[in-house]
């Protein structure tokens, strides 16, 4: 199953504030992460939602594997 495409400014609007839905791209894979408790208001610690966080996961006390309890809903373009 192909996921759709969505681009960085339609990323960017998914940052908790412009729409309800919380998203995070990581590796060119889009992430829901609205319902997580974590990501309340579209911040989590220092980081904020709607954007890539590829580079940022190399601060983060976690590993890539945080991702999988998101379900992937698209691909950034």
């Amino acid at each position: 199953m192909s996921l759709p495409s969505y681009t960085r400014s339609q990323l960017a609007l998914r940052n908790g504030q412009d729409k309800p839905e919380i998203w995070v791209a990581w590796q060119g894979t889009i992430y829901d992460v609205t319902d997580s408790r974590l990501w309340r208001n579209g911040k989590h610690y220092e980081h904020w939602a709607g954007q890539d966080l590829t580079e940022e996961l190399a601060d983060a006390p976690h590993t890539a594997t945080v991702f999988e309890r998101f379900k992937a809903i698209g691909q950034l373009t």
